[in-house]
C-alpha cells in the first residue's frame, strides 16, 4: 500500500473510535468520567464495544475479566451478558478492584447477572477456578496478566471458548513509549506483548487473529 492508503486507514480508525465513543450510553460515559477522575485512564471505546459484541455472539454465560482497571470494558462485558450468568473480575491492584466493586454496587439493582470481584494476583486466583466452566475471558492491564491468563485458558475454557487480549500494542499507560510499534520500547508490557503475539498465534490449541481495533486486540478461540 502507498502512503495515501495508510493515511486513509488511520482516518478510518479515528472515525470508528469517534463513532463508538458517540454511541456510549450516559451511564457508560459516567463510568468513564469517574474512573478517569480517580486516576485510572480508560481505553478505546471501540475495543470495549467489540468485547460486548463477542460475548453476545458466542452466547457466553460465564465470563472472567482479568485486570479490571478498565471499568468501561468490564461494564461492556456485563451488558453483553444481558442479565444472564456470572462475571468474575480479578485484579491485584487496590485501585482497580476498588473501581470495579463500586461499579458492581451500582449494577446490583439493574442486572440479574451474578457479579464477583476478587482482589488477588491472576496467577494465584485463576488456578483455583473450576476447569471447563467458562466461555469467555477478557484480559487487560498489567503485563503479567496476559501470560498468566493464557496459561490457564486451555483448562478454564469450555469447547470453543474465547479469550481476548486488549491493548496488545501496549499503547496504554504511562510507561508506553510507542509500545510494540516502536522497537526501542523495552517497557515490561511492550516486551510481554511481542512474546504473547508469537505464543498465542503459534499455539495449535487455539485459532487466533490479531485485529487493529482500539489499541490492538488478539482474539483466540479454543479448538
Amino acid at each position: 500500500m502507498d502512503k495515501t492508503s495508510y493515511t486513509n486507514l488511520a482516518k478510518m480508525w479515528e472515525l470508528a473510535e469517534d463513532r463508538a465513543f458517540s454511541h456510549q450510553s450516559e451511564d457508560m460515559n459516567a463510568v468513564r468520567r469517574h474512573a478517569e477522575e480517580s486516576g485510572s485512564p480508560q481505553g478505546s471505546a471501540q475495543q470495549a464495544e467489540l468485547l460486548n459484541l463477542l460475548v453476545r455472539i458466542i452466547g457466553a454465560t460465564s465470563v472472567i475479566a482479568v485486570g479490571t482497571g478498565s471499568v468501561v470494558e468490564t461494564l461492556q462485558l456485563v451488558k453483553g451478558l444481558e442479565g444472564r450468568g456470572q462475571l468474575t473480575a480479578v485484579d491485584s491492584s487496590a485501585q482497580g478492584i476498588g473501581l470495579i466493586r463500586s461499579l458492581f454496587t451500582q449494577l446490583d439493582d439493574v442486572t440479574q447477572t451474578t457479579l464477583r470481584a476478587v482482589n488477588a494476583p491472576v496467577e494465584v486466583f485463576l488456578p483455583r477456578l473450576n476447569a471447563g466452566t467458562y466461555q469467555f475471558i477478557a484480559v487487560c492491564g498489567e503485563a503479567g496478566n496476559y501470560a498468566a491468563a493464557f496459561e490457564q485458558a486451555p483448562r478454564l475454557l469450555g469447547e470453543h471458548g474465547m479469550i481476548v487480549f486488549t491493548d496488545v500494542m501496549a499503547l496504554e499507560g504511562s510507561e508506553s513509549n510507542g509500545g510494540v510499534l516502536n522497537p526501542a520500547d523495552r517497557s515490561d508490557k511492550a516486551v510481554a506483548m511481542r512474546t504473547m503475539l508469537d505464543e498465542v498465534q503459534s499455539d495449535e490449541r487455539f485459532i487466533s487473529t490479531f485485529v487493529p481495533v482500539g489499541t490492538g486486540m488478539l482474539i483466540a478461540v479454543k479448538n
